[in-house]
């Protein structure tokens, strides 16, 4: 079943970003995410099926 995910939650993907950063906010929700990066506030957009496979938790 999948998860439901709003605006302003926080998850933390299977790899971690290249700055180090594990957790992620989400600021955007539909066909595609829109997720930034709590340490180095870099915003990334991923598809709704790769958002989803990339999630490993939600926090």
């Amino acid at each position: 079943m999948p998860e439901n995910y709003s605006v302003g939650d926080r998850v933390e993907f299977k790899k971690t970003h290249p700055c180090g950063g594990k957790t992620w906010e989400i600021i955007r929700v539909g066909m595609d995410f829109k997720a930034k990066c709590e340490t180095c506030e870099r915003v990334i957009m991923l598809p709704r099926n790769k958002f989803e496979k990339s999630v490993k938790k939600k926090l």
